[in-house]
């Protein structure tokens, strides 16, 4: 099978053009006019609903698909609103809805978590990824499909 005809799948490295867009057509992120991205197939840089969307599409196709949000970014969990005392912002002069302050999880790792609201007492924070329970459009061009080779290590003993 020549390259041109290799189809996006297991042991695949893609490259495309895409973005993401709201229902109302609001582009939420895009790569058209600028550098494409490349993945391996299954290696979770992609959400499994938008690899999914990728499957079987061969260099030059082009796909214009419906994400659900059980698909896309999931569903929006009051449950990753938490409420902190004002007081454990004290070095923020300024809290207001929308801005997004990076916290630190459990391990350490950095966790971006937006204001919901703020006043005196209370500083509610909302850690669902902004495109949670959003229904999206995932527009993509393929660039290129190539097999995938993982590098290999070198024993020499």
């Amino acid at each position: 099978m020549s390259d041109a005809a290799l189809r996006a799948g297991p042991d695949m490295r893609v490259t495309l053009h895409f973005a993401v867009r709201l229902m109302d057509g609001t582009e939420m992120d895009s790569t058209f006019g600028g550098k494409p991205a490349s993945f391996v197939w299954g290696d979770e840089s992609l959400l499994p609903g938008f690899e999914k969307a990728l499957a079987g599409l061969k260099a030059g196709d082009r796909r214009s698909v419906f994400i659900d949000a059980e698909n896309g970014f999931g569903a929006y969990n009051e449950e990753n609103v938490q409420h902190f005392p004002r007081k454990e912002f004290a070095g923020h002069d300024v809290l207001e809805p929308g801005t997004v302050i990076s916290f630190a999880d459990a391990a350490g790792a950095e966790l971006p978590g937006v204001i919901k609201s703020a006043d005196a007492q209370w500083v509610s924070v909302d850690f669902n990824h902004p495109l949670a329970g959003r229904e999206l459009t995932f527009e993509v061009e393929i660039v290129a499909v190539e097999r995938h080779v993982p590098e290999q290590q070198v024993i020499i003993r």
